[in-house]
């Protein structure tokens, strides 16, 4: 299979969620990502909860597919030599420590950038490298309450709340991936590398801003509108008789379309409902229309119904549900990967469809240290009486 990143040597001082993430969508597009980790136990999401019953993280499974792993001690003066080595050697060098941590070990982008121009050097951090904030040390919920996603996350009536998921680790790591691939593009023109400096609260705030951008207009605090959608309605999750729908419109002829599946044709010019605007001045009265036919009907009957009419709509299912979609078995986002110490494990699919280079993610995670010999000696030159030395002095 054709690798998009063949040939792309990258370094990863990654540690958790965004920046593994990061590394992980390097390596299913082809790159060939060398994950450095301290010697012994490796990176502490090993052995973070759930585990296989052989004692592997699903997590780190997950984000790591594909790596290879060193071990290498960077408080060592041997240690940190190797570091420049290999740096010296890479076109990505991916960190998420907290701002200044690279450079206090003495391998930031003024110092590695020498030894490597064409280094592209990509941080990711709670509040980024500049700003006020930039020593705070964050995590994803914080990233979601400073980025202005949890003030509008939640129900009008009740208080703010964090998504069911870790979106500001996520949203960072595609942020930052999508900035060293157009950096990578950019060294093709000209040969130079550049720091990349991706922030959680940025990546979460440019998430919020479009959908709440009228603020600056009108000076209105946005609400909380739970499942519903403020600018348009009917949009959002309605009760049926067995469960629950989700039911979409943004045009006025959507609208339409569902007072001709509900049957309710004698609103179609009903001043109240006039346009988009107007009908959510008027919410409730829209909602009760809906609510009352989706009280009396079952899911199915409801998006069979709208569907014919072509109203965007869908089941609201539980997550057992969704793990056993048969659509997404059908895209292939389930996938079993064989470890060699849990054996087959079943792991998120590639969301990457491409008809040339598509995403690889069946290969598996990498035991600590496994690549030792193969990047220290092929890569670096370093014999096995040397590399012996450096374990027994504690440096891999």
């Amino acid at each position: 299979m054709a690798k998009a990143l063949a040939g792309v040597k990258v370094l990863d001082f990654t540690q958790y969620l965004s920046g593994p993430f990061c590394t992980m969508m390097l390596s299913e597009l082809g790159a060939e990502v060398i994950k450095v980790e301290m010697p012994g136990k490796g990176e502490p999401e090993r052995h973070a909860s759930p585990l296989t019953p052989q004692k592997e993280s699903f997590q780190f499974i997950d984000r790591n597919r594909g790596k290879k792993s060193v071990t290498l001690n960077l408080k060592n003066p041997k240690g940190l030599e190797i570091a420049k080595k290999l740096a010296a050697k890479a076109d990505i060098l991916v960190e998420n420590f907290a701002t200044g941590g690279m450079e206090k070990l003495g391998l930031g982008y003024d110092v590695l950038s020498k030894l490597n121009p064409g280094l592209i050097f990509a941080s990711i951090s709670g509040f980024g490298h500049t700003g006020p904030r930039r020593n705070d040390i964050s995590y994803d919920v914080v990233s979601q309450a400073m980025g202005g996603l949890m003030a509008v996350t939640g129900y009008p009536d009740g208080g703010p709340l964090r998504t069911g998921i870790s979106i500001g680790d996520y949203l960072s790591g595609f942020n930052c991936t999508i900035a060293i691939l157009a950096a990578l593009h950019y060294k093709t023109l000209t040969g130079e590398g550049q720091a990349i400096d991706i922030s959680m609260q940025d990546a979460v705030w440019g998430l919020v801003f479009p959908d709440r951008a009228d603020y600056f207009v009108t000076g209105k605090v946005p609400g909380r509108f739970g499942n519903q959608f403020a600018s348009s309605v009917p949009f959002g999750s309605y009760d049926a008789k067995d469960g629950a729908v989700i039911i979409c419109t943004i045009a006025d002829a959507q609208w339409q379309k569902v007072l001709q599946a509900i049957g309710r044709e004698d609103l179609a010019n009903d001043e109240r409902f006039a346009s988009r605007d107007i009908r959510v001045k008027n919410r409730e009265a829209v909602n009760a229309v809906v609510d009352g036919f989706c009280k009396t009907h079952t899911v199915e009957e409801i998006v069979s119904a709208l569907k014919k009419f072509g109203v965007a709509c869908s089941p609201l299912p539980t997550f057992d549900q969704v793990a056993n979609d048969p659509h997404l078995e059908a895209r292939e986002m389930f996938v079993e990967v064989e470890q060699p110490v849990s054996g087959k494990v079943k792991l998120l699919g590639s969301t990457f469809k491409m008809t040339k280079t598509p995403g690889d993610r069946k290969m598996p995670a990498p035991a600590v240290g496994e690549q030792n010999k193969d990047i220290y000696g092929g890569l670096l030159g370093i014999d096995a009486k040397e590399l012996e030395q450096l374990k027994a002095e504690g440096v891999i």
